[in-house]
């Protein structure tokens, strides 16, 4: 049984809304960001208005760590609504310390379908700073209802100028990708090159911080922390990019039915310690008495109640069938792989053509496969 929250809530920290049915969290580390943000940019807002105290002064400076947080926030709606919009579900949207996340579920299929997603987050990002730069030369030069305003406005010029370095896991490496991908027919190429875009772009970081040192700037000690932070953010979202591309690489030669275990079907009232002798290995679909599937036999479950209540009827061992959690026999094998990546389950149903059961493919199996053959 579950809280009525979903996998995907419970480790992301605060549900601010659902937009669309996706829910928006706030990660506990943008507050660590938020106050460090408020601490640095205090100082700030006394040059451009010398007559305010330190409490206007904290005030603004909280102020902008909001229209940051919310710029963020439109960015990645901006994601989300594109990739709505081309039929691709999205998990969450996560602010958290050093920017935000729109998670979709799946690979897109297509090299444009990555790019408009990719750039849809600049674009709203490009747009609400023109808005902002739009109001600000209507308005007099001073005064704190001109600097938030000019805040919001440098707020999202700074999403979008950052968001398109052209390196994973950045906006910009993404519509590198999609363009590599798009001229080579390869998704894996464009990752790799979207990849060393980013190692490019975070030893530019580091350049840039450490010209600073070398020059005695005087942010020199701010600037190192801040690119130090965000290389690794880069480097570091960039090798999950590119471990993330390899679990979904289907090897050549690679056969499912040589992964898929036999499949048994047994009633679901059948004692579960029966159930658990008869399956040998095998994979177990419990079948009600009207024919309903009523889940496949979970055998650490199973054992456990077997060790309680060896008689009780094995379907309450059963881990239901979810429509994520069945495979066509006939997919291609990248798409096989993806569903296995991205869907919270441990086994998967494989059924054919006519959706009779064919087979159980366990993830630790395809997990180990594809790892071996990638050795070799």
């Amino acid at each position: 049984m579950t809280d009525g929250t979903s996998w995907a809530e419970r480790d992301g920290g605060l549900v601010l809304f659902r937009f669309r049915g996706v829910p928006v969290l706030l990660s506990p580390s943008w507050w660590v960001g938020s106050v460090a943000i408020v601490v640095l940019y205090a100082p700030l807002v006394e040059r451009f208005l010398p007559d305010a105290g330190a409490v206007v002064s904290l005030s603004l400076a909280a102020a902008f760590a909001v229209l940051l947080g919310v710029s963020v926030l439109a960015h990645e709606l901006g994601h989300c609504v594109v990739a709505l919009r081309l039929g691709i579900p999205v998990r969450r949207l996560r602010l958290f310390l050093l920017g935000g996340l729109a998670e979709i579920t799946r690979t897109p299929r297509k090299p444009s379908q990555e790019g408009l997603i990719a750039a849809a987050g600049p674009i709203v990002s490009a747009v609400l700073a023109a808005l902002c730069g739009g109001v600000l030369l209507l308005m007099p030069a001073e005064g704190p209802i001109w600097l938030l305003v000019l805040e919001c406005a440098v707020a999202n010029v700074a999403v979008a100028v950052f968001n398109m370095l052209p390196g994973l896991p950045l906006d910009g490496g993404r519509m590198l990708r999609a363009g590599v991908w798009a001229a080579f027919g390869d998704r894996g190429i464009g990752t790799r090159a979207a990849v060393a875009g980013g190692w490019l772009v975070a030893a530019l970081l580091m350049f840039w911080a450490l010209w600073g040192l070398a020059n005695e700037s005087p942010d020199r000690w701010l600037r190192l922390g801040v690119c130090a932070l965000t290389a690794w953010f880069v480097v570091s979202g960039a090798r999950g990019e590119l471990a993330s591309d390899q679990r979904r690489t289907w090897p050549d030669g690679l056969v499912l039915a040589d992964l898929v275990r036999p499949v048994l079907q047994l009633p679901a009232e059948s004692p579960v310690a029966n159930a658990l002798s008869a399956a040998a290995g095998r994979g177990v679909v419990l079948v009600r008495a009207d024919g309903v599937a009523a889940g496949l036999l979970d055998p650490v479950a199973a054992v456990r109640l077997a060790e309680r209540s060896p008689m009780a009827p094995a379907e309450q061992a059963a881990e239901p069938i979810r429509p994520e959690s069945v495979l066509l026999d006939s997919e291609p094998g990248e798409e096989i792989a993806e569903r296995v990546q991205e869907t919270a389950a441990w086994q998967f149903l494989v059924v054919d053509a006519d959706g009779r059961p064919a087979g159980v493919l366990h993830r630790d199996d395809l997990r180990a496969s594809l790892a071996g053959r990638r050795r070799f």
